[in-house]
């Protein structure tokens, strides 16, 4: 059973971790491998390096979106292929763990479980266009 007086408090907090998660990701793209390297990188595994500019566009509005708690469903599906991504070109050869060289798709993976839990969960609190109300 679903306590109705908590759930959107737990889909609020999880709203806000892979909010501040893809934030984080953005920031490294662009604050330390910089958006040119991280092009370069993106050139290395064989993809357009304007895809790492759509990439980081995407995780920097995707997590603004979420952590704001707008358009939470759609915005949490929408970034699940950018993990799906990180897992085919650099994380899936590497095998499940993340701790293993070149990082495993275990993480990743994860993190994917938890945008479709999001997504199933709605908006949750404090959502600036709340799109989902839990009732009695």
């Amino acid at each position: 059973m679903i306590d109705t007086r908590t759930a959107p408090y737990a889909a609020l907090t999880l709203r806000v971790s892979l909010g501040i998660l893809f934030l984080a990701h953005a920031g490294l793209k662009v604050f330390v491998f910089t958006p040119a390297g991280a092009a370069g990188f993106f050139e290395s595994l064989g993809l357009p390096g304007a895809l790492a500019y759509l990439t980081i566009l995407a995780e920097i509005l995707g997590g603004i979106a979420l952590i704001a708690g707008v358009y939470t469903r759609i915005v949490a599906v929408a970034l699940i292929p950018i993990l799906l991504g990180a897992i085919f070109t650099v994380h899936g050869a590497a095998g499940f763990f993340f701790d293993n060289e070149g990082g495993g798709w275990e993480y990743p993976a994860f993190w994917i479980v938890a945008l479709i839990v999001q997504s199933l969960l709605g908006d949750g609190a404090h959502a600036l266009r709340p799109t989902t109300r839990i009732t009695r």
